[in-house]
């Protein structure tokens, strides 16, 4: 999920464009604007956001990562996911972060803000590219532990990539789904097999709240549908490591075939941030070819009660100390009953979106002003949250690795973590009874 504060960020690229003002005409979407004047204007504003911005990091595991996109189905009742692998190091370019600009303007749509931010946004970040070759060959001759991950409500399949690519890098598959439950700002899907041919997308956008619209009814059937939607998609990775014809949709270089016995297939685990870590919830109540979970600063609302009982796999919350709050603390508790595997762990200093990679690709500035960063270094959370993930799914899914050297950061012995949470639970009842402001989930 995308904070409100990311709409304040949006707002000052809209504000920033005053300083550097444009003439509407300029900005008319259907002209073809080559100003040499507007181009200057442009690169200024991007350089006044852009300054001190990092970059999205490596994997700081051994393997090579490659990356592609894969379709399954071309209909919006389909599987949509990118791809993270151990790639053979052939020299292909890197993969491009947000490749459609429809993916900013949904963006734009889902805070609130003017088709013009979303115009802005693409422009400032559209060329970005992630450190991960593009359609490179899968490494083969081993299998590998899957993961299926989920992402946030108004996000969308690309924007978790330093989680899947240093995973990848320590010996994973990760497949980021893109949900079409409407909880993504953007996603795309073909009406025929005519549109698939010719390319042309029909685009989803944000699913709103109607007026007068209660939100747990919304959010829990979209949740049992996301859960589904991880199912189907690991079902279908499966049919392809059994060597069952799938074909991509999307006709890329990347031959899935490719990926014909290259699945442990007693090693799968979800990992989701936000709806996606109720989604890990829902998931492992559904389904067993599961061995564990990773919740990444989960939002609960979703949750029915009667799904808290239903989980025996292992579990594993990962908080920012930033956006978590009584009653959402009390949801995750609810998971914890005698017998069954549960740990909890919260970074100090961290932000929601800590574990989200616009927190790599602004200034420290405005990640500062906007929260889009933390008082912790975004490369030391996402090293945090990364390394405690290996020890847990090294732990549980009986991996032959080293990532035992890090057992300690899943208990929260580090200077920059805390063991449980920050969040003082037991004066409650006002707190549950607070409907609107404190159980939205863009908190940060």
């Amino acid at each position: 999920m995308l904070p409100s504060k990311l709409h304040a960020l949006f707002c000052l690229c809209t504000c920033l464009a005053l300083v550097y003002p444009f003439d509407w005409q300029d900005l008319n979407p259907v002209a073809h604007i080559k100003s040499e004047a507007w181009v200057s204007k442009m690169q200024a504003l991007m350089a006044a956001v852009s300054i001190g911005q990092t970059k999205i990091p490596r994997g700081n595991g051994s393997y090579s990562v490659g990356c592609t996109d894969l379709m399954f189905n071309y209909t919006n009742k389909g599987t949509f996911l990118r791809l993270y692998y151990p790639s053979q190091d052939d020299g292909h370019s890197d993969t491009l972060w947000i490749p459609n600009k429809e993916y900013f303007l949904g963006l734009s749509k889902f805070l609130g803000t003017h088709w013009l931010v979303g115009k802005i946004m693409n422009l400032l970040f559209g060329s970005i590219t992630i450190p991960a070759a593009w359609n490179a060959p899968l490494r083969t001759g081993e299998k590998y532990p899957l993961i299926i991950f989920s992402h946030g409500l108004g996000a969308f399949r690309m924007i978790y990539s330093a989680i899947g690519i240093d995973l990848a890098s320590h010996g994973f598959i990760v497949a980021a789904i893109e949900h079409r439950d409407g909880s993504a700002s953007s996603t795309y899907y073909f009406k025929d097999q005519s549109a698939v041919e010719t390319g042309s997308k029909s685009w989803l956008y944000l699913r709103t709240l109607k007026r007068g619209e209660e939100e747990f009814p919304l959010r829990n059937e979209q949740v049992r549908q996301r859960a589904k939607e991880c199912s189907q998609a690991l079902s279908l990775i499966l049919d392809i490591d059994h060597g069952r014809p799938v074909t991509n949709v999307l006709d890329l270089e990347f031959d899935v075939e490719q990926l014909k016995d290259s699945i442990d297939r007693d090693k799968i685990a979800v990992i989701g941030h936000s709806f996606g870590g109720a989604t890990v919830i829902q998931t492992l109540s559904e389904d067993q070819r599961f061995r564990c979970g990773i919740a990444l600063d989960a939002w609960m609302l979703p949750m029915g009660d009667e799904v808290y009982s239903r989980i025996p796999q292992p579990v594993f919350f990962i908080n920012s100390e930033r956006f978590q709050y009584p009653s959402n603390i009390i949801g995750m508790k609810k998971c914890f009953l005698p017998d069954r595997e549960r740990k909890m762990i919260t970074i100090k200093g961290a932000v929601h979106q800590n574990f989200v990679d616009f927190t790599f690709v602004t200034s420290k500035m405005i990640g500062y002003l906007f929260t889009l960063k933390g008082h912790v270094d975004s490369n030391v959370a996402i090293s945090l949250s990364n390394k405690a993930s290996l020890a847990f799914l090294q732990k549980h899914l009986g991996l032959q690795k080293d990532f035992d050297q890090w057992d300690s950061l899943v208990e929260g012995e580090d200077d920059n973590l805390i063991p449980g949470t920050n969040i003082d639970t037991t004066n409650h009842e006002a707190t549950l009874q607070n409907s609107t402001g404190i159980q939205r989930p863009n908190l940060d």
